[in-house]
C-alpha cells in the first residue's frame, strides 16, 4: 500500500513537471530569452530524473536525463532558436510523456518495454543533440528546403482558422472558406510536392458533403499538424495523406455534393455560391422543364 501511494505521489509530480514542459517548450523562443524560465525547464526534467532513479524507473530516467542535458545546453549558451529546435523538443517530451503514460496504465510500465521505448527514441536525441550543436557552432539552422522561415507559424495560424470554421454551421458558404484555407496553405510552400498533394486531399476531404464537420475536423486537423511537424524537421518524404484521409476526399461515384436547405433564398445563395455561370444555366433550364412536367 505504502509503494502505491509512493507511486501514485511521484506520477502526479512528475505530471505538474510534464506540464510546465510542455507550456515551456510550445513558446520556447520566448522562453529561452528568460533565464529564470530556462532554469525552471531543466529543473522539472531534473525532478522527473529524480524521482524516477529513486524508484527504479530506468526508462524514464534515461529519457528525463536526455533532456535535461539538452536544456542544459540552453543554460548556458545563447541560442537562436528556431520553429526546427522546438518541434525537436517537443517529439522529445512526447517520448516522456508516454513512458508516463504507459507507468500510469493498468499494467504498468515494465523494464522491457521501458527500453525498447527509449532505443526507439534514439535518433530523436541525437537529432536534436546535433541540431543544438550546429545552432552552437554558429553555422545557423539548416530548416527545410523550399520552406520560408515564417512557415510554421503562419501554417498554424491557417490550421487555428480552420478549426474555428469547422465550429461555425455546416454550409457551401464555410465550406468554401475552408477550401480558401486550403489555397493559403498551398501557398506557404509552393515547391513541396509532398505538402501540396496532402493539402490538396483535405481540400478535396472538405468539399465532399457526404461527410460532417465532425467526421472531417479530427482527421483534417491531425494530419496538417502532423505534415506541418515533418516539413519543420526536413523530413517532407515523410508527408503523405492516410487512409482515412483519402477516404473522405472520395465522392460517391466521383460526384461532388452540396447541402441545400429547404427554404428557397437560402437554397438559392448556396447554389449561386457553389455553380459559375454556364452551370447555374444549365440548372435553370433543368428546373424549368422539372416545373412545367409538374404541372
Amino acid at each position: 500500500m505504502a509503494d502505491d501511494k509512493i507511486l501514485y505521489y511521484f506520477i502526479e509530480e512528475a505530471k505538474e513537471h510534464l506540464d510546465t514542459l510542455e507550456k515551456g517548450l510550445l513558446d520556447l523562443q520566448t522562453t529561452a530569452s528568460d533565464q529564470e524560465s530556462v532554469n525552471e525547464l531543466f529543473r522539472a526534467a531534473h525532478s522527473v530524473k529524480g524521482g524516477a532513479a529513486m524508484l527504479g524507473f530506468g526508462s524514464i530516467q534515461k529519457t528525463a536525463h536526455r533532456l535535461e542535458d539538452s536544456f542544459k545546453v540552453l543554460k548556458e549558451n545563447k541560442v537562436a532558436v528556431d520553429e526546427k529546435l522546438e518541434s525537436l523538443f517537443l517529439k522529445s517530451l512526447d517520448i516522456l510523456q508516454d513512458l508516463l503514460q504507459r507507468l500510469q496504465s493498468p499494467s504498468g510500465l515494465d523494464d522491457k518495454e521501458g527500453e525498447k521505448v527509449v532505443k526507439g527514441a534514439e535518433p530523436v536525441f541525437e537529432e536534436l543533440q546535433n541540431y543544438l550543436n550546429r545552432l552552437l557552432s554558429g553555422e545557423g539552422g539548416e530548416g527545410a528546403s523550399g520552406l520560408p522561415a515564417e512557415f510554421g507559424s503562419n501554417a498554424i495560424e491557417k490550421l487555428r482558422e480552420l478549426l474555428q470554421l469547422f465550429k461555425q454551421k455546416d454550409n457551401a458558404s464555410v465550406r468554401k472558406k475552408m477550401r480558401g484555407i486550403c489555397k493559403q496553405l498551398q501557398e506557404l510552400a509552393p515547391d513541396i510536392e509532398t505538402w501540396q498533394a496532402i493539402v490538396a486531399t483535405v481540400s478535396e476531404a472538405i468539399a465532399n458533403t457526404n461527410h460532417s464537420y465532425a467526421t472531417l475536423a479530427p482527421v483534417v486537423i491531425k494530419e496538417l499538424k502532423q505534415a506541418t511537424d515533418w516539413l519543420l524537421l526536413g523530413q517532407a518524404e515523410d508527408v503523405a495523406p492516410s487512409e482515412a484521409l483519402q477516404s473522405l476526399a472520395r465522392s460517391a461515384a466521383g460526384q461532388k455534393y452540396i447541402a441545400i436547405p429547404v427554404e428557397p433564398k437560402a437554397a438559392a445563395k448556396i447554389i449561386t455560391e457553389a455553380f459559375d455561370k454556364k452551370e447555374l444555366t444549365v440548372l435553370v433550364k433543368l428546373l424549368a422543364k422539372a416545373v412545367k412536367s409538374a404541372s
